[in-house]
């Protein structure tokens, strides 16, 4: 098999998840786009000199490509998407699959019409925290799952979510899909199901009244989160330079009822002092949660409690410690991860631990949140994807097969 040939469009805070790519005699990165000057520049740090790089990614070379990374602002991820496919180019489109859902079914049509493949970055799915998690839902350790619940801490959510276009309506829809897409994934994941009713609360209760807001076309658009981090502002009130508009919520809630019967929550929380995941599952025959998510490297660990009734105590049936070394590198080891799959992928096909079916299901409980959240929590519907777009990925594809899990200390 001959080195695959990768490309990059947007090469900005995420682009160094294509460095995972740089696997000489498998892959290469051997060309890159980005509108910003320091985004070509960076190109050139990431993938080396003799990457080429282009100002607009219309100028990328489809037919000397196999695969392309598509890493810019989500707002951004369909038109490219949409013309690699077209092209015959796999991609690699990083999550949110988009921010509407019209352009998520886009997306599945057109990689379905045209027979290329297509990925989606849901990492999560890569994380050893959660790998174990599913095995132990697999293999019956709380029963039948009846409820899924999230809680997500988000620390330093203003540094990464209200300083920049994540801030915006227009670019995002809202936090509670951008920010919580890989969580309405996993959620999905672990309760084997999909969303099918949503309704939602939530509100702008603290950034919203931070005055400290830069001034419109201060920033550079080339800047990227490293600039302006800043890790000793405390409480969020403290921060400075927030983004000039500001429109997303900072808290939010949904409850959902799966397509399988089994009810779930997620919440999520920008100005937390710790930053987290906490996931929590309920089956007829006990409980399992995380503490701890071992995305940073942390410890964490799994307490099941599946055994005699009692009240309050600490100590759990089985714990399942996540050790530092199943969690080396960002995000845990995901993103290697992710990255390793994508590349088997494009060049063998074959089932995946990811799917775009699920991102696109992630997408639409989203917006069908978002929705119910701005009308004071009125129920809304979640819309199922088209049933030829789900035969073509469950038969060509594999997607939707059970994949065999592999160890968590072997990723």
């Amino acid at each position: 098999m001959s080195e695959l040939r990768i490309g990059v469009v947007g090469v900005g805070q995420r682009a160094k998840l294509a460095t995972h790519a740089q696997q000489p005699g498998v892959a290469r990165v051997v060309a890159c786009a980005d509108p910003s000057a320091r985004g070509r520049a960076r190109a050139r740090e990431l993938f080396g000199d003799d990457v080429a790089v282009y100002e607009d990614w219309h100028a990328m070379p489809d037919g000397e490509l196999d695969a392309v990374f598509v890493l810019t602002p989500d707002d951004l991820h369909a038109a490219p998407a949409l013309h690699f496919l077209a092209a015959g180019v796999a991609v690699f489109v990083d999550k949110p699959m988009a921010i509407t859902l019209a352009d998520c079914d886009a997306l599945l049509a057109t990689a379905a019409r045209t027979g290329t493949r297509l990925y989606i970055g849901h990492n999560l799915r890569h994380l050893p925290m959660l790998r174990r998690m599913r095995e132990l839902i697999e293999d019956g350790a709380v029963g039948e799952v009846k409820a899924v619940w999230c809680r997500h801490f988000v620390g330093h959510g203003g540094d990464y979510y209200f300083k920049d276009w994540h801030a915006e309506r227009a670019h995002t829809t809202s936090l509670l899909l951008q920010k919580g897409a890989h969580d309405l994934d996993v959620i999905h994941w672990l309760a084997g199901g999909y969303s099918r009713r949503v309704v939602a609360l939530g509100g702008l209760t603290v950034y919203g009244a931070n005055p400290h807001r830069r001034s419109a076309g201060a920033e550079s658009s080339d800047s990227l989160m490293g600039d302006w981090f800043d890790v000793g502002a405390w409480p969020p009130s403290e921060l400075r330079d927030l983004n000039p508009v500001v429109d997303v919520e900072d808290l939010s809630q949904m409850l959902t009822r799966l397509d399988n019967g089994v009810f779930t929550s997620y919440q999520q929380c920008h100005y937390s002092p710790d930053y987290w995941r906490n996931y929590t599952v309920i089956g007829d025959a006990g409980r399992l949660e995380n503490f701890g998510d071992g995305i940073d490297g942390d410890q964490a660990e799994i307490r099941v409690w599946n055994q005699k009734r009692s009240g309050y105590r600490s100590d759990a049936d089985l714990v399942l410690p996540i050790t530092g070394a199943e969690a080396e590198g960002l995000h845990g080891g995901a993103d290697s991860a992710l990255v390793a799959e994508f590349l088997r992928f494009v060049a063998v096909g074959g089932p995946t631990q990811t799917s775009p079916v699920a991102a696109r299901e992630a997408v639409a409980a989203g917006v069908a949140a978002t929705e119910s959240l701005r009308c004071g929590g009125v129920p809304v519907a979640v819309a199922a994807p088209d049933a030829a777009v789900i035969a073509h990925f469950a038969d060509s594809a594999g997607h939707h097969r059970r994949v065999p899990l592999t160890p968590a200390s072997s990723l």
